[in-house]
């Protein structure tokens, strides 16, 4: 018996636990409070994708008249899916590489219409890339039959979210009220009968569920209105990312026949509040951004006198109870970002609360999840990372921030290599200008392989208006730095935005492929702008010299804003060019397309120059070092010979210095008192050492030797190449 019951119910990712549960499980263990958790999306997943659960599929579907061919075809090799989903799943699984290849001759899966849509196979995975195909064809295979479901047993059904069309901008609770007083579709028979195996199992006082997406939302409902009915005793409480946006003008009464209390922003103390009340130690009154019934009327309930939990003192995420060895890598698309998002299982964690920026207009920043920005020490992100990699056996890390500091990057990239830890990590960035060369190698030292930022409508103007504090030239020089690193570089587009012209739509697809082209972005996605609720954007449209189609406000789920925008284009026309262009950019092809050539209208010639890009990233990029800058020294203490060089008759001695790397051997020869000293330094100068030295402190330890001209020694060409074998100004 748990005295709370953490579920987050279908769908979300299917290759890895979305960690809201994880982090409230950590919290409760520093409050000694018991607790088990569940993802019912993998759960319901594994059910499904069986054996058992394709037999039953295919029974429950008593004929295939008025099918479509696909279906029908799906039916008539339903043997064939019946024998090998089994062996398929676990090999999404990890359990059996060798499948791959057997999956590869495209002679063991049945196929249906997803794999006509399959891109050229060669051209996206290459003729080395065996695991990845196969684990595409076998996602094929998946969205086959879940096409299926779809079609003949339940309309709501997708691969990796459920009924979200019920969720998504739903103002009124009618469409998805009506549809959970109809009977159990397929899908929620499977879910409810594994939440009733829960419940008896877990037996707890208090049930909580996480919907972060309005996909989860349809499933959180059917288990509310399950759990009131069997166990009217247990109280039910919702909350996440969905509740904290969609949520916060709640007033329909009808939403508490399932649950009985709905929380807002960070759950920590609302929920020990809710535990508290369940026991009868506080009253309805002391109850912390919660909703409630009271006397028939939906009541919000905000104890002010209870404040929020430090990030320091919410504890380590907790990921025991979870499934973690029966998730499943899915290759959905062929997009390098979206297949490191799917593929493989990462242990979530967040550097910091809130966003260190929060200016963007396009953004929530108006909310507590945005604008409380709070940042944990590298020192405890490190504990945590020990303790996650303890609990979990994985050492691959999504660091799930708005936008992870440069600063804080810093120094957590500098704790993970002195305490010798091997991990893979990504991250949310911005694109500022404090990612230069140096940090960049650091960031990848320390195992960092990936990172996202918005460019979004890669236009000055737009950039300006959206309050990015970015410029195009400088996202570039960035995406360059990291990309020379090693570190892979994913884009958030836009289009769409307030006043965004066809001209400048033409104009910011041509940075981005002028990007793709240099080499300096390697992944991208188009989204269209949406005006939302608690943007400057939506609080304030006038500003922006847009419209609001509606100003009414929904009794349920407000958030996204129809919107008219006098001044800007139809950007409906742009959605397909957009995205077929940048799927060839992604795979090297097509930089000499004409832009007009990816749509169906008319379009604007580009007025961008097309070396604009290039221009920018050969241009000399000057990065004065201040007497603070610090310098660390990665690397490992070079080998000193003194040599004799002769020119003209004349012979002196110079130091040489061999630095071996794990990728090369570099040389350098220096005067030979600067050599000696040099090599004397540099293990003063090591990440493993208490603290860093200041380019200051280096100056004045060379000056006390009896040395001159620092600046000559220090930023000439033999020092300065020796950031390849890590020597970096930080």
């Amino acid at each position: 018996m748990s005295t709370v019951f953490l579920i987050t119910p279908p769908f979300t990712q299917l290759n890895t636990p979305y960690p809201a549960t994880a982090y409230l499980k950590g919290f409760f263990n520093t409050k000694k409070i018991s607790s088990f958790q569940a993802d019912l999306g993998i759960e319901v997943t594994l059910a499904l994708f069986s054996k058992q659960g394709l037999t039953r599929l295919f029974a429950q579907i008593s004929t295939s008249e008025n099918c479509s061919e696909n279906v029908r075809r799906i039916i008539a090799l339903q043997e064939d899916y019946i024998a090998t989903i089994d062996a398929v799943v676990s090999f999404l699984q990890g359990n059996d590489p060798s499948l791959a290849h057997l999956i590869g001759k495209r002679s063991f899966l049945p196929e249906a219409s997803r794999f006509k849509q399959l891109d050229d196979l060669v051209w996206a995975f290459g003729s080395m890339g065996i695991q990845d195909r196969a684990k595409h064809l076998a996602t094929m295979y998946l969205e086959d039959l879940s096409d299926l479901v779809k079609e003949c047993v339940d309309e709501h059904f997708g691969f990796s979210r459920y009924a979200e069309r019920l969720g998504r901008s739903a103002n009124s609770f009618d469409e998805l009220y009506g549809a959970l007083q109809q009977e159990y579709t397929f899908i929620d028979t499977i879910l409810i009968e594994l939440l009733k195996e829960r419940m008896e199992q877990v037996q707890p006082e208090l049930v909580a569920i996480s919907v972060p997406f309005p996909g989860n939302l349809y499933a959180a409902f059917r288990c509310g209105q399950w759990i009131k009915k069997h166990y009217p005793g247990i109280k039910v409480v919702m909350g996440g990312g969905f509740c904290n946006t969609e949520l916060r003008s709640l007033s329909d009464a009808r939403v508490f026949e399932f649950f009985d209390l709905i929380t807002l922003d960070d759950g920590e103390a609302p929920l020990e509040n809710i535990v508290k009340y369940i026991r009868k130690e506080i009253g309805t009154d002391e109850l912390k951004r919660t909703f409630t019934l009271i006397n028939g009327s939906v009541a919000y309930i905000n104890n002010e006198a209870c404040g929020d939990y430090k990030q320091g003192q919410v504890g380590t995420p907790d990921y025991s109870d979870l499934l973690l060895d029966k998730y499943i890598s899915a290759i959905e698309i062929v997009n390098p970002m979206h297949s490191l998002w799917s593929d493989g299982r990462w242990n979530k964690l967040t550097m910091a609360h809130g966003c260190y920026w929060g200016k963007c207009t396009f953004c929530d920043i108006s909310l507590d999840y945005i604008k409380r920005y709070e940042p944990l020490t590298a020192q405890l992100l490190c504990d945590r990372i020990e303790e996650i990699i303890k609990q979990t056996g994985q050492t691959g890390f999504h660091f799930v921030d708005e936008a992870a500091p440069p600063a804080l990057m810093r120094a957590l990239a500098l704790e993970i290599i002195k305490r010798k830890l091997t991990i893979s990590w990504w991250t949310n960035i911005r694109f500022e200008k404090s990612f230069t060369r140096d940090l960049c190698l650091l960031l990848k030292a320390s195992g960092c392989i990936a990172v996202s930022g918005g460019l979004e409508v890669a236009s000055d103007r737009l950039l300006a208006l959206i309050q990015k504090g970015i410029t195009v030239a400088q996202v570039a020089r960035v995406n360059k730095h990291f990309t020379e690193a090693g570190i892979m570089v994913h884009a958030y587009l836009m289009y769409g935005f307030p006043t965004q012209t066809a001209q400048e739509t033409i104009d910011s697809l041509e940075m981005v492929r002028q990007m793709f082209q240099a080499g300096v972005l390697q992944s991208a996605f188009w989204h269209q702008f949406a005006m939302t609720a608690h943007s400057p954007v939506g609080m304030y449209p006038e500003q922006f010299s847009v419209q609001k189609e509606n100003e009414t406000i929904g009794s349920f789920a407000n958030n996204d804003i129809v919107h008219i925008d006098p001044k800007g284009a139809d950007h409906e026309l742009f959605t397909d060019g957009l995205k077929k262009s940048l799927l060839n950019y992604m795979h090297g092809a097509c930089f000499d397309h004409p832009l007009q050539k990816w749509f169906d209208e008319k379009v604007p010639k580009t007025s961008v120059a097309p070396d604009f890009i290039a221009k920018i990233l050969e241009e000399g990029e000057y990065a004065p070092e201040t007497p603070l800058t610090k310098v660390a020294w990665l690397g490992h203490v070079p080998t000193l010979e003194i040599v004799t060089k002769s020119k003209k008759g004349e012979q002196w001695e110079m130091a040489s210095l061999t630095f071996q790397s794990r990728q090369e051997t570099i040389n350098i020869k220096v005067d030979k008192q600067c050599g000696i000293w040099l090599h004397g330094m540099l293990p003063k100068l090591s990440v493993h050492n208490p603290k860093l030295w200041t380019r200051q402190e280096v100056q004045a330890d060379y000056e006390a030797a009896g040395l001159e001209d620092f600046e000559l020694f220090w930023d000439n060409k033999p020092v300065n190449s020796l950031y390849k074998v890590g020597l970096l100004q930080l």
